[in-house]
């Protein structure tokens, strides 16, 4: 079997473990490091990668990500720094009228506009006023609600209303869109555009949270060359029958190349801050009445339980979606009540004694640390009673608690040098830190990013990536350490032994 030998490269450590002391090669023989050592002897057989004292780390993993809706951000109105529901209106408005001469089945989508820090909430009829009979469907940044006008409202069979459909009438909603506006051959070229950027910066693998039928979905784009990454398929409660019918289970390899297998099962137990639907101790804080005053959950603990049960007694972990810090408490009675493992998702609001109960439960911490840019001045309007416990990485850690760090694209970017950067120093701009004590250092964020893969080593996953420079060169943390990671510069991605990436 031939090998590829990367020589000359500097060994990046993970979690503090011991190091060459100087370069070494690397041999990689099918989906294994097979050897590394100062220096290796060649054969004519060997394909020969000069590293010329780079440095080679395992890859990067993003734990929770919607790849379709990453990809199509592209074709979305950007509506992230709309700060009314008036702009954006004004924004719409332009945009119909750029589009009026288009396709007779247009359908306007945007993305990205943050509600809950606006002095009103949007209405169905003044979205119509700027755009007739052009169907408009404008996501949430947090993906937690749509807001349509009339005609779209009508052409995704959902009953009239003036106010935006959010939770769990949304999403079988959102899952619908790419049927809309994508052609088969436009989504595969949009998702090879994303994952084309991802390699680039040095991901080898993803959780798919997709609303979709992800197993089978990719396989297919295994089978036609399209995955060229890692992929572990979630599944919702809505398709948890048929996983099962099919005796998938969690880590089962689905495709021929190796690169597909089964994940969680995924629940939204709440709903979000910036919708104000996430499930908390107390209420929101702010001048609205609001329906449900502290967020609410989108199970009972009874059925969120079940589910659980129902998972682990096929082989499935679970995902269970909790920002809330009372949504996160009913998720860790459930997963000590049924025995489950997996991963709360976002856990961005919480007592620190379910951070500690967390920790003795085994469950891991999927968190997304670029959040806490976005969220910080609209979590100082709604929570500011509890805002020293938003996104508590660092006591997590210092718990037991594992973190396997994600961005939620599009939400955030599919960049984990992005998520590194926010945790290491929790700010976006020329502010202080929020809650400086719990920032991460450099050595935690990486290893949080690399699912659970150490120090780069013979018998090691072939899942690499070979760096500029090391990631500790801007220091451990602070604003330096930051900036460092989100320069960083992937000169080579190599994915279960395969060449995804190269750059001379």
């Amino acid at each position: 079997m031939s090998s590829l030998v990367i020589r000359q490269a500097r060994v990046v450590p993970i979690r503090n473990s011991p190091i060459p002391d100087g370069p070494v090669d690397v041999r990689i023989v099918g989906d294994r490091v097979a050897d590394i050592a100062p220096t290796l002897p060649l054969d004519g057989s060997d394909e020969v990668l000069e590293a010329h004292g780079r440095w080679v780390m395992p890859g990067l993993w993003d734990q929770h990500v919607h790849l379709g809706q990453w990809a199509a951000t592209a074709t979305r109105l950007d509506l992230s720094h709309a700060g009314s529901p008036d702009e954006v209106t004004r924004l719409v408005a332009a945009e119909v009228g750029a589009r009026r001469d288009g396709a007779p089945d247009t359908v306007l989508q945007g993305f990205g506009h943050r509600s809950a820090a606006w002095d009103r909430q949007p209405t169905v009829a003044e979205l119509d006023a700027v755009s007739g009979d052009m169907p408009v469907v404008l996501i949430s940044g947090d993906a937690h609600h749509g807001w349509l006008n009339s005609a779209a409202l009508r052409l995704l069979d959902v009953p009239p209303r003036d106010t935006v459909v959010e939770e769990n009438d949304w999403f079988p909603v959102f899952a619908r869109l790419d049927e809309l506006t994508t052609t088969v051959e436009g989504k595969r070229t949009a998702y090879a555009k994303v994952l084309d950027a991802a390699v680039r910066r040095g991901v080898v693998g993803i959780r798919e949270m997709e609303w979709a039928d992800n197993a089978t979905e990719w396989v297919e784009r295994s089978d036609s060359g399209l995955a060229v990454v890692r992929v572990r398929t979630a599944t919702y409660a809505a398709g948890l029958a048929d996983a099962i019918a099919a005796g998938r289970r969690s880590g089962q390899v689905l495709d021929e190349a190796g690169l597909i297998t089964m994940g969680p099962l995924k629940i939204i137990s709440d709903g979000s801050l910036n919708t104000r639907t996430a499930y908390c101790h107390e209420p929101y804080v702010g001048d609205d009445v609001l329906e449900f005053p502290r967020g609410r959950a989108n199970n009972s603990p009874e059925e969120l339980e079940e589910l659980l049960r129902l998972a682990t007694g096929n082989g499935l972990d679970v995902a269970v979606h909790a920002i809330g810090d009372a949504a996160v408490g009913i998720a860790l009675d459930a997963f000590s009540h049924s025995g489950a493992r997996g991963s709360i998702e976002h856990a961005q609001l919480m007592t620190m004694s379910d951070v500690d109960r967390m920790g003795r439960l085994g469950v891991v911490a999927s968190v997304q640390p670029a959040h806490l840019l976005d969220d910080r001045d609209v979590t100082h309007q709604c929570w500011p009673d509890r805002e020293d416990r938003c996104f508590p990485l660092r006591s997590m850690i210092d718990a037991g608690v594992v973190l396997a760090m994600g961005s939620d694209a599009p939400v955030a970017p599919l960049d984990p040098w992005e998520a590194m950067a926010a945790a290491v120093h929790r700010t976006g701009d020329e502010r202080e830190e929020w809650n400086a004590r719990e920032h991460l250092t450099v050595a935690q964020a990486l290893a949080a990013s690399v699912d659970g893969a150490g120090t780069v080593g013979q018998g090691s996953v072939a899942d690499l990536v070979l760096l500029d420079e090391s990631p500790f060169a801007g220091g451990e943390a602070g604003a330096e350490a930051a900036e460092h990671l989100r320069s960083m510069h992937v000169g080579m991605t190599v994915v279960a032994g395969r060449m995804a990436h190269y750059e001379a």
